[in-house]
């Protein structure tokens, strides 16, 4: 007991949840999906990285323009510098200026009437901006984005303030610089150094940076938006074809613990081939079979009220007459009707006793291989030892080369052909064949027991193995048996896989045959 009881624990603990246990299965189902959901998510922060980097190759082409535009104006005249810097500035869509070494304006592409950089007022945009602003600010926020400082414009002359003017002064390289525009939307500004002039710089603004990924934001946010309606509502199904029936099975199963077996019909959900119509199919021929043993247990009961109450009124009668009777001879019977009373009831509580446990005896018992011949030849030798009455012969017919072992508990079986030998003994006439013969047939052992009594009935062949029902000699005393010899031969055969029927015999001659089939041990 002590394997099987630590083999259920750590069944238990292999399948035990801890706190996901507490929670129903749709919210859990719905959990699952959403957090794979969660992970989609993460597309909209991976945007930021894509951001970032079209962000930097944008400052590196600034910075490589710079260059050249210093280039080509250091080898202008001062004349066609403006008309150099205008015409730059319209094709390349920057704003261009030149600046002194002390940082004084010399030049610029606004004053000369070019406005091609224009910040747009966040106030005066329509409600679909501000929206999308307002998502670009959370989203900032929790991939923890890098905010760039704000772009405002310097003095005229005040060119030493921009930073990538003073750099490029400083450093005779080009430097570049990335300003959050009032709408949150990028400004690339650059400056490089122009020998014996100054300093040119540059700035443009960068929306087409946030509209690309706002599109691509968009496109995802549609692409999830379907992806969670779908995914929930596959979850609500997934929950409602897993969780709707285990919750009927569950109240079927209630409704059975709770005493009303017979009420209820648990649904067998026959077009479901998945684990849950197993379950369901598994738990309807439970409780059927329940069933069935509740009804056979109360039939039961009722039997054994039924046949203990003849024995006890009787035992009344004769024990009621003994204080009344005065005659020896007749007190003599009376105490011979109480003897047989109580032997009677004796062997019915005895029997009942047997009928009532070996169910559960025969589940606990461990089966082994062993020679069903020489079980048999033993009872019968052991039957002769103690006599056999009226003369009446007993035959073992063992056949030659087929194998008669089976696996199950010699002890059990010992009783059934004990009782199969006893029943045939009570029908035999004076003088009559016992015959016990084997054949293998198929992958089971099956044994006859053949008499040459009156025979059974075929209305009768199935009724004789139920409890208490006994068609006795009429020669024979009433009260010697019990009528459940039988019935716990039957027990005990389909304990052990098997079967037992009574037939007609082959040759047509008087009598019963009784064919009891097992598993060969071979085969078991």
């Amino acid at each position: 007991m002590a394997p099987d009881t630590a083999f259920r624990m750590n069944d238990e603990r292999d399948l035990a949840l801890r706190w996901s246990g507490r929670v129903s299965l749709t919210p859990r189902i719905l959990a699952v999906n959403i957090f794979a959901l969660a992970l989609l998510c993460g597309g909209f922060f991976y945007l930021d990285s894509y951001r970032s980097r079209i962000v930097d190759s944008r400052v590196e082409q600034t910075s490589r323009e710079v260059r050249l535009i210093a280039q080509a104006l250091a080898s202008a005249t001062d004349k066609r510098r403006d008309l150099l810097v205008l015409s730059l500035a319209r094709d390349m869509g920057t704003r261009i200026r030149l600046y002194d070494p002390q940082g004084k304006l010399l030049s610029d592409s606004r004053e000369l009437g070019l406005r091609n950089l224009v910040l747009r007022d966040p106030d005066k945009d329509p409600v679909g901006q501000t929206i999308a602003r307002f998502l670009d600010a959370v989203i900032d926020k929790v991939a923890g984005a890098d905010r760039a400082p704000l772009y405002r414009e310097r003095p005229r002359d005040a060119g030493l303030e921009w930073p990538d003017v003073k750099t490029a002064l400083e450093t005779h390289a080009a430097a570049a610089s990335v300003w959050r525009a009032p709408d949150r939307t990028p400004v690339i500004t650059a400056a490089a150094p122009i020998t014996g002039l100054g300093v040119v710089m540059t700035a443009y603004n960068a929306r087409d940076i946030t509209q690309t990924v706002r599109l691509e934001r968009y496109r995802l946010g549609v692409v999830l938006g379907i992806v969670s309606l779908v995914s929930v509502l596959l979850s609500l199904f997934l929950a409602r074809t897993i969780v709707r029936p285990l919750r009927r099975l569950a109240l079927a199963a209630i409704r059975v613990r709770l005493g009303r077996a017979r009420e209820v019909v648990v649904p067998r959900l026959p077009e479901r081939r998945d684990e849950i119509g197993m379950l369901a199919r598994a738990l309807s021929d439970m409780s059927g079979a329940l069933r069935a043993r509740i009804d056979a247990t109360e039939t039961f009961a009722a039997d054994v009220t039924h046949e203990l109450k003849n024995p006890l009124a009787s035992l009344r009668s004769a024990v009621e007459g003994l204080s009344n009777v005065k005659d020896p001879a007749l007190r003599d019977q009376l105490l011979d009707i109480v003897r047989d009373d109580v032997h009677r009831l004796d062997r019915l509580i005895t029997d009942i006793s047997e009928a009532s446990r070996i169910d559960a005896q025969l589940s606990r018992t461990t089966f082994e291989p062993f020679d069903l011949g020489e079980l048999i030849a033993a009872l019968i030798d052991q039957r002769e030892t103690r006599g056999v009455p009226e003369e009446i012969r007993l035959r073992f017919d063992r056949p030659r080369g087929v194998s008669m072992e089976v696996m199950g508990d010699p002890t059990r079986l010992e009783r059934v052909f004990e009782n199969l030998i006893e029943n045939a003994l009570s029908f035999s006439p004076p003088g009559g064949l016992i015959a016990i013969s084997a054949q293998e047939e198929d992958e089971a052992l099956a044994v006859w027991v053949e008499d040459e009594g009156p025979g059974v009935p075929e209305e009768a062949r199935e009724a004789i193995f139920r409890r208490f029902h006994s068609v006795r000699p009429s020669s024979e005393a009433f009260g010697q048996h019990s009528g459940l010899g039988l019935a716990i031969a039957r027990t005990i055969v389909e304990g052990h896989q098997g079967s037992i029927i009574v037939e007609s015999r082959e040759d047509r001659s008087q009598g019963a045959r009784f064919v009891v089939r097992l598993p060969l041990a071979a085969r078991a």
